[in-house]
């Protein structure tokens, strides 16, 4: 496993306590939807941070490290993106008005930041006791990829989610939004969950069914928890920003769903192949690079064609 200096670590907390004091602080103490040159300029600010801070690291560390680095937050951040269209369904399922949506993405990135954190140390541990894991990490993710392709349109089914389910058994919820507030008290004082709690619910289910896929897909070109961590970080600040400034365009990526299962098929066999074949990081970041402005590129060359 490796160590990195003090200094390292030290610039990391810094630049991420800055970002998140920022963002789920300051920018958005007030929840209001984002304009698109806020949001622009808020995305573009945490992309150049994050490229720097890779930059900081090959001067720190190592190249490879360095490149790890770049690696594993392209992975992060292509299905980061693709996480944002289900986010939007949810939305849309529930109805929630525009005006609500900045503060369930803030608790919902704040929940992200500590499960992902939770979830990369089980994972940095289970590849370290037990290196069989990396077969198993390479077949979700191979498995994964071919649903995604297989798979037009997604569905979500809040109601059928466990944690809805049980919310709703355990508290009474209301039948419509009250402001922005998760929870209330009525006039007896008896408590009442609202129905942007159950939003909050399924934003974090859906984003730890994500973390299953993206945590195994970053350890497939890093075994440092640091780098599989910074990047994941750095990825998931962006994303209140992002989604704002994607949600008009949406359906002009439309290939971006394809691209990023292509990155799992490969990150996913590069694992199950570990034992045999070793690509090197720089030529692992070439494929996913090229997946991604590929399909970036198909996407503009050829537009949808609404039924």
């Amino acid at each position: 496993m490796t160590t990195h200096s003090p200094l390292v670590w030290g610039t990391f907390s810094v630049l991420v306590g800055t970002l998140m004091v920022l963002d789920l602080g300051v920018l958005n103490r007030r929840s209001h939807i984002l304009s698109q040159k806020e949001a622009l300029t808020w995305s573009a600010s945490i992309v150049t941070l994050a490229l720097l801070f890779g930059g900081f690291l090959w001067w720190q560390t190592s190249p490879k490290t360095a490149l790890e680095y770049y690696a594993g937050y392209l992975i992060e951040l292509s299905l980061s993106v693709d996480n944002l269209f289900v986010f939007l369904l949810i939305f849309q399922y529930f109805a929630v008005p525009a005006e609500l949506q900045p503060r369930v993405l803030k608790w919902g990135i704040f929940g992200a930041i500590v499960m992902r954190a939770v979830m990369i140390a089980a994972g940095a541990l289970l590849l370290q006791q037990f290196t069989w894991i990396v077969y198993v990490f390479g077949g979700i993710l191979i498995v994964t990829g071919l649903k995604m392709f297989r798979s037009e349109d997604t569905r979500i089914e809040p109601e059928q989610n466990p944690l809805v389910k049980l919310a709703r058994k355990l508290i009474p919820v209301t039948p419509a939004y009250e402001e922005n507030h998760f929870f209330i008290r009525n006039a007896r004082g008896a408590l009442f969950a609202t129905p942007l709690f159950l939003v909050l619910l399924v934003v974090e289910w859906s984003d730890v069914v994500f973390a299953i896929d993206s945590i195994p897909a970053v350890f497939a070109v890093t075994r440092d928890p640091f780098v599989v961590y910074s990047s994941n970080l750095f990825a998931i600040l962006g994303l209140r920003a992002l989604f704002f400034v994607l949600a008009g365009a949406m359906d002009r990526v439309h290939y971006l769903k394809p691209g990023v299962a292509l990155i799992l098929l490969f990150v996913g066999a590069k694992m199950v192949a570990s034992a045999w074949i070793h690509p090197s990081t720089v030529l692992s970041l070439a494929v996913i690079v090229t997946i991604l402005a590929g399909a970036v590129v198909l996407s503009l060359l050829r537009p949808r064609v609404d039924a």
